[in-house]
Formats: structure tokens, sequence, C-alpha cells
């Protein structure tokens, strides 16, 4: 059917013919799955180094450490050569691949950062397991960075701009919606969780350049991307989201190809049950529409994982190239999961499906394959090939001297950190006018007051402790005749007064402001008199 110029070959199936994976048609994406121990890995790395050695450049992610033997020619073994001729290669010889390492934290591989802009709030809100409320709010905060031309690039820009919203809630609510500061809360601490989990090292720059994961040697084959994920699959969701991150900006960035006689590149994506594990409707959606048109841009998906049921139906139905390893059938829901996995395979009329599948050995698979046009080929029995590079692990020396050859070194290992929201917020927060704040009568902060017109004076300073009392002047006699009421108006003449005398007083003097005359005089004296009887 197919040649090695234009297919690569998995195995030989029990009817004697060479199972081959189409080149032109491996875009159509595929699944490989099986129990622990049945042989996934084996299967993966043999199909990425035949990638490589095509031409095409792959991504995969390592979850024990066994992929990194892809940078190692295997040792000779005599046991590897009988099985290779066994199974139909023709051309076997030990070859390492070229190998790219990458991870997250730094630790095992060049840093793989994005920006939060990148990532976007659908896929940080998949991180932070918010809510649909939250989400909303987390929307809100990326609407008014772009209205207001703040760029997030990392954590804490992430940060200040939630807290910037959380100032801004009462205005902000009128204009996108409702803004609760209770919700903003929440997204902080969120975001503190995912930080003490290191997630912060993954938002920054400078950010990957996708088409460094599409490199070719110098001899022509494709990089092989390696993404240490040893500590990354402990952190189920970052695992996922960055994947799936990886798979959109893939998809968004890439012109649309077509058919093409071979991919751009070939994506795996190992342990997929922990992307669809829990996944909201709308990222679920994401998920199929990537799958779905990605193809066009000529790059092929490949999920690695233990049941084909653990892939959503909509997204299954879109894997073409099949390769199923054991499953195990010990209890009633195992036997269910056995059956579902046969019926997505074209039946072979010369054996049983289901029963097959319970009795692979390691090694052994269930193989079927786009044939031209499209079609799915009839399933067959397969014995896979063995891997031209190390199966197992590699040594620590033996990594940091790759990662210390690689065409990447040094492009993304510094960190950068230029101005972004954080700062721009705090530059604002730095030059706005300085709120003049009232003045205590104790101190000497000067007290603001507005005037009538809508002015703002400020008084003079207040000195501390009681002013000294200037004297008061005495009281000219009133022109009433003299006499006892000149006595009061005068302070008595020096004369104590009585409480009687200082009540008098006072209430002649609202009075008599408003009452003239000698009337006037009269009604005060009439009133002075009644209280002086008592």
């Amino acid at each position: 059917m197919s040649t090695a110029a234009e297919a690569i070959l998995l195995g030989l199936g029990g009817d004697g013919a060479p199972q081959w994976l189409s080149l032109p048609l491996a875009n159509r994406h595929g699944l490989v799955a099986g129990a622990t121990g049945t042989g996934k890995t084996i299967t993966l790395q043999i199909m990425a180094e035949a990638f490589s050695r095509q031409g095409v450049p792959v991504f995969c992610a390592d979850i024990k450490g066994d992929l990194a033997g892809l940078s190692q020619a295997a040792a000779p073994n005599p046991k590897l050569e009988e099985r290779a001729h066994k199974t139909g290669v023709t051309d076997f010889a030990y070859e390492a691949a070229p190998v790219v390492f990458w991870d997250v934290f730094g630790k095992l591989g060049h840093p793989i950062r994005a920006t939060v802009s990148e990532m976007g709030p659908l896929l940080l809100a998949r991180l932070l397991e918010l809510n649909d409320t939250q989400e909303g709010v987390l929307n809100i905060a990326f609407k008014l960075a772009d209205d207001d031309g703040l760029l997030l690039l990392d954590f804490k820009d992430l940060r200040a701009i939630l807290a910037h919203v959380a100032e801004r809630a009462p205005e902000l609510s009128a204009h996108y919606g409702n803004v609760g500061k209770a919700t903003i809360g929440t997204i902080q601490r969120r975001l503190l969780v995912l930080e003490q989990q290191g997630a912060e090292h993954f938002f920054g720059e400078p950010a990957l350049a996708l088409t460094d994961l599409m490199l070719l040697a110098p001899d022509g084959r494709g990089a092989v991307n390696i993404l240490a994920a040893e500590d990354l699959v402990q952190r189920p969701r970052l695992y996922a989201t960055f994947l799936l991150w990886m798979l959109s900006e893939l998809f968004e960035e890439l012109p649309e190809v077509g058919d093409l006689e071979k991919p751009k590149l070939v994506f795996f994506f190992d342990e997929a049950h922990l992307l669809f594990k829990d996944a909201p409707k709308a990222l679920l959606e994401k998920v199929e529409q990537v799958v779905r048109l990605i193809r066009s841009k000529g790059v092929g998906v490949y999920f690695v994982t233990q049941n084909p049921l653990d892939v959503p139906p909509a997204v299954l139905g879109q894997l073409g190239n099949r390769v199923q390893h054991a499953l195990r059938a010990f209890t009633p829901g195992d036997q269910k999961a056995v059956r579902a996995a046969a019926e997505t395979f074209r039946a072979n009329k010369s054996f049983s499906t289901e029963a097959a599948i319970t009795e692979l050995g390691v090694g052994e698979a269930l193989v079927s394959t786009l044939q031209p046009g499209g079609v799915p080929g009839v399933v067959q029995r397969t014995k896979i090939r063995p891997p031209q590079s190390r199966m197992g692990t590699i040594t620590a020396e033996q990594r940091a001297a790759l990662i210390a050859a690689s065409p990447m070194a040094g492009r993304y290992d510094t960190v950068e950190d230029r101005e972004s929201a954080y700062e721009m917020l705090q530059s604002r927060a730095a030059t706005a006018p300085a709120e003049v704040a009232p003045r205590s009568p104790w101190g000497d902060a000067p007290v603001r007051r507005t005037d009538p017109w809508g002015g703002a004076a400020t008084l003079p300073p207040v000195p501390r402790g009681p002013a000294p009392r200037a004297p008061r002047p005495r009281a000219e006699p009133a022109s009433d005749g003299g006499g006892f009421l000149s006595d009061i108006l005068s302070g008595g003449g020096g004369r104590r007064q009585s409480p009687a005398e200082a009540l008098a007083k006072s209430v002649m003097r609202g009075v008599g402001s408003q009452i003239g005359g000698q009337v006037g005089r009269a009604l005060v004296r009439g009133v002075l008199g009644s209280f002086l009887k008592r």
C-alpha cells in the first residue's frame, strides 16, 4: 500500500503484511491507548523517531523520563535486531534523534513561557478552577487592560490589574457589568495557590515562538521536542492547560495549508485524560474545534491515554489512526470499556476484536490506520517494531550536555521584565495628584474647607495647646436711664454674677437685638424682674 518514502512502519500484522501510517494522512490525528505497562511509551517513541527521520518535527511530553532516551542511540542488542527483522524492518540501525529538551520550570530543559495575554481568560479560568461569575470578572479585567493599553505579561501584571479592577469596581460595574470585590478576592487567592505551586515560572517573557518547535536538523531530520513533565504532571491542571494553550496557539498562528505530503508538526498529548477530566463545556468545545480544524494547518495531534473512553466522543471521532494496546477486563466497568474500544475499529473477520484486546501481550497492539481516500483500514493484530534509540532514561550529565549544545541555548534561559501593567499602574499612582488630608485641631496639617463657589481654601495652621484669650472690652452702659439694667449689662460693676443674672443677661441680648425702642426696654425689664424675684 505504501512505501518508506511516504509512510512510517509501525510493525508487522498477523496476516504478514506491514502496517504503515501514511504521511499524507498523518494530520488526521490519532490515538495510542492501553493499560499501564503494555507498551504505549515504546509505540510513542518509535512513532516520534520515525516522523523525525521523515523530516517532520515532533513535540511530546515525557511523563516518566523514558522518552529522553530518544536522544541516545540504543546499545547493540541481538534481541532488538531479531525483533526488527521479524517486524518487517529492513534498514534497522542504532540511531539517536535530534532532541531539544524543554521544561516549564527550567530545570531539565529550556524554559517555556507564555504571556498572560496569550493564555487568555478562558484557559486561565480553567487553570484557576473559576466558576462562571469569577470567569466573567476575569474577562472584565482582560477587557479593561486592552482598553487602557496595559500589557499583561506575567503574574504580577495579573495581580496588578485585578487590584486595579477592585479599586474601580463601582465605576466599572456601570460599563462592563457587575464587579464584586469578594469575587476578585477569590481570584487573587487562587492565583496565590497557583503561584505557590510554581506556575508563575510559566508566565513571562521571552515567550515561546512556536516556530522554534518546528526546526530541522542539518541532515533534514525533524527536531524531537521533549517536554520534561515529571514535575508538571503532578499539577494536572497546569499540565493540561499548558498543552491546550500550545494547540490553540498553533491553530491561531499557523496559516491554512490544506493537505500536505507530510505534516508540518506532530503533537503527542500523553496522559490525555487530564485534559478532559472535569473540563467545563466551553473548554471541551474549544478542544473539539481545535482538533477538528488544526488538520488544515498541517498539524497532527495524537492522544496517548489508558482507555479510549477517556476521550470525549466528539474528539474521539476525529482520530483516524489508532493503535490499541491491551486492556484488562477484571470488573464490569472494565468489560464495558473493552467492548466500547472494540466497537471503534473496523472489524476483522479473522478474529474477535473484543477478545483480542484482552489477549494482547507487551509490544502487541491492534492497529488501524487510514488508507488512501481516508478510509479506515481493517484492524490488524500487530507486533510493534523496536525503536532505534535508547529505551529508558539518560544521565544528568548527558542531559546537561545536550541542553548546552542545543540550538535554543541562551535564547530562553534569561527572564525579561519589560514595562507592563504592573509598572504602568505603579507609575500612574505615583504621578496622580496627592490628596490633601484634613488637618486635626491638635496637629499642624492644613485644614481644607470648601468655599460657597466650589473652590477650596486652606486655613492657617492651628497652634498646639490653648491660645491666650484677648481681654474682652467692657460693655458701654445702655441708654435705659442707668440703674439696675446697666449694672447687668456691664457685668455688675465687677460683682460676681449669680446664675439668674447670667441667664437674664443672655436672654436680654437675644431679645434686645430684635426689639427696639421704649416698648422693647419695658418688656425686657419685665422679663428680668420675673427672674430676679425667684
